[in-house]
């Protein structure tokens, strides 16, 4: 028997413990000191006393490598087929405008065509989604720029929009930047809202440093009435804090505002940490953005001396806030891109898009759906293709079924192919993870 290609094995942060998982065998367990030494030595070439090895084996961390190869196989293709069943998520993009000028917004250079959302454009959107997509579970979200802009036209549109939802009996999300919620509440009262995300950077002066309106003022006040008018009408919460190195020093402080205001106590509410990257190009300096496991330590290290901050965001650790909440691993990820398989994009213009990461990139357009019908198939099947098994360097990665070749559109930003990779530090989030939510079993 050989030792499992897909084994992660390290080290626990701030242990003398060590984790093994395997997400292809579904195991995940916790080493003393001793089997992780044994362990160590085996793989510089030792032999393991019998006892441990039969444990080894039995859990799927050494393996006959034909039989592993059909497993495989096997939940390979029970990922394919788990995916054709998911529900899709359908973004819809009616302009590209907006009333913030953020110090990190990715879109500020798109150009902004001059031609407006019609109703013909969203006849001809929801005339797309029941064809393309009929029998597809389904839902839409509402993307920008920013879709709740204050005016009587842009109401009207939204009115509209919701209204052809309703009819094709589509739950709805909104991604705004919160600052013209509470003019909408009514309007969205009328719709099956399923979330409306909203940003806050930080309390106060940190989030308005960051988030401002055009043309300078505050904007953190107005956003938290909207929360708290969303909440009062049962229209679920998701509130999103872009971190960097700017602002990561606020987050317990937010923390404690969420606490306090009786949010995170409330079930219409929940929260995302969203880390500030270069996508396309980032207005802020690379010196002010975290790496992806550089946020995540810091997160850990915030933790230890503010453990409130767990009651308003609960960092995933990759797979590890999942073991924790559910006593087992989740299935292989043989795919983190839902881009053309569970997500599509579409934009007011009348132009299809793979994600939210590519509208409104003209060269990114994979066809139209106003005024007629058109796709690029072989742009679109590049995208459908993307997985672990198309791509090269996940091959011989131990850790292709917890990370998932990554972002499509940032590997193809970085390589200009769509099947490269976009490498998630597995492995350093993992050592992280064990330590915060297993360091009492240790």
């Amino acid at each position: 028997m050989i030792y499992s290609k897909h084994n992660i094995f390290s080290r626990i942060t701030g242990s003398d413990n060590f984790f093994i998982v395997n997400l292809l065998s579904g195991s995940a367990d916790i080493l003393n000191p001793a089997e992780g030494q044994m362990l160590l030595d085996f793989l510089g070439g030792k032999e393991i006393a019998g006892d441990f090895r039969l444990n080894l084996a039995g859990q799927g961390y050494l393996v006959d490598e034909k039989e592993e190869e059909r497993l495989y196989r096997s939940k390979y293709l029970d990922f394919i087929d788990a995916r054709a069943e998911d529900e899709v998520q359908l973004f819809f993009v009616p302009n590209y405008s907006c009333n913030f000028a953020c110090t990190y917004c990715y879109q500020d250079e798109y150009n902004n065509t001059s031609q407006e959302l019609t109703t013909d454009v969203m006849d001809a959107l929801f005339r797309y989604i029941k064809l393309e997509f009929a029998g597809r579970k389904k839902y839409l979200t509402v993307f920008g720029g920013e879709p709740l802009l204050s005016s009587p036209k842009q109401k009207e549109r939204i009115t509209y929009l919701l209204k052809l939802a309703n009819e094709s009996n589509l739950e709805v999300c909104f991604v705004t930047n919160g600052y013209s919620l509470v003019e909408y509440i009514d309007i969205l009262k009328k719709a099956h809202i399923r979330e409306i995300q909203v940003t806050l950077d930080g309390k106060g002066g940190v989030h308005d440093k960051r988030r401002f309106l055009k043309g300078g003022g505050a904007t953190f006040e107005r956003i938290v009435e909207g929360i708290d008018a969303c909440l009062r009408n049962e229209l679920p919460v998701n509130l999103r804090m872009v971190v960097d190195k700017e602002n990561i020093d606020g987050l317990p402080e937010m923390a404690q505002f969420a606490i306090d205001k009786g949010w995170t106590k409330n079930k219409f509410f929940k929260t995302q940490l969203g880390r500030n990257y270069e996508l396309h190009h980032c207005q802020a300096t690379s010196e002010k953005l975290f790496s992806r496991i550089s946020l995540y330590e810091t997160i850990y290290q915030q933790v230890k001396q503010h453990p409130h901050i767990l009651e308003f965001y609960k960092p995933a650790y990759s797979i590890s806030k999942f073991l924790a909440e559910n006593g087992s691993l989740p299935d292989p990820l043989f795919d983190s891109c839902p881009a053309c398989k569970t997500e599509w994009a579409f934009d007011y213009t009348g132009q299809i898009f793979s994600c939210t990461a590519t509208v409104g990139k003209s060269d990114e357009s994979l066809g139209t759906f106003y005024p007629e019908v058109s796709r690029k198939e072989e742009m679109i099947a590049a995208w459908e293709n993307r997985d672990v098994t198309a791509i090269a360097e996940c091959f011989t990665c131990s850790m292709q079924l917890a990370c998932g070749g990554g972002c499509g559109s940032v590997a193809k930003n970085r390589t200009g192919n769509v099947c490269s990779t976009d490498c998630r530090p597995v492995k350093e989030l993992l050592e992280l993870g064990f330590s915060a939510y297993f360091g009492k079993e240790q």
